[in-house]
């Protein structure tokens, strides 16, 4: 299991575009992860292996719903499973780096904005900008690959970018970014 000793550091300079397999994730992030394969791996698939266990007991597996659906909540463990091993071992994690010497910065991967939208005149708003894996807009995390997200890359305090989103084209003005 990779530990946040062994995650690399990415910096401004570090292109995502080659490496499909990477997961961004913060040092939060990394660490849910490997809660959740922790967990997976010690309480769940113990608990489906005894269900998994109780159902076959029951005789006739052929007409058995116990017995299918603990093979299907098995099959779905082991797959999620493997699918956290894999974002975990690929992990990079993202931190972003200030430019102390100009006090600007552009929003990147890791960056917190702080929005307006010009177009609906509503109140400021304030975003995490995180990899794809973190993402939770009900907690103001949005996916570098989102529309909102890849419009904010890149910008700087003062700019008004537009995003067009499922729900239509809207401009929205930087306000900070930390």
């Amino acid at each position: 299991m990779t530990t946040d000793d062994d995650a690399i550091v990415l910096d401004d300079e570090t292109d995502f575009s080659d490496n499909d397999d990477q997961t961004l994730v913060t040092r939060e992030g990394l660490r849910k992860l490997q809660e959740e394969l922790d967990h997976l791996k010690t309480v769940r698939r113990q608990e489906v292996a005894k269900r998994l266990k109780e159902a076959i007991s029951y005789g006739d597996l052929s007409e058995n719903s116990e017995y299918e659906e603990a093979k299907n909540e098995q099959a779905f463990v082991e797959g999620r499973i493997l699918e956290l091993e894999r974002k975990v071992k690929n992990a990079k994690i993202i931190s972003s780096k200030k430019d102390a010497a100009t006090n600007s910065k552009s929003v990147e991967i890791g960056s917190t904005v702080t929005v307006r939208n010009r177009t609906e005149n509503h109140e400021p708003e304030t975003f995490v900008i995180v990899g794809s894996t973190e993402a939770d807009p009900m907690s103001k995390k949005i996916s570098n690959e989102s529309p909102l997200g890849r419009a904010f890359l890149s910008s700087m305090k003062g700019e008004i970018v537009q995003v067009v989103t499922p729900a239509g084209t809207h401009k929205y003005e930087i306000i900070k970014v930390a």
